[in-house]
């Protein structure tokens, strides 16, 4: 699974808590969004965490 921005932007759109981390990851860490979503994915998405399975089924969506 590789990371895609704009696969994470859509989950991110669509779940409150990740809108709610990812600003206070750009906040506490003086971030700009496209490196605070690559943090978000790395913490959330990669390596089975919380959001895989979502951030995967955004990935159907997208496949020809």
């Amino acid at each position: 699974m590789k990371y895609l921005q704009a696969q994470m932007s859509q989950l991110v759109k669509s779940d409150r808590d990740l809108q709610k981390k990812l600003k206070e990851l750009m906040k506490e860490h003086d971030l700009g969004k496209a490196h605070a979503l690559k943090a978000l994915y790395h913490a959330e998405v990669a390596d089975s965490g919380k959001y895989m399975n979502a951030y995967k089924e955004l990935d159907g969506h997208h496949s020809n």
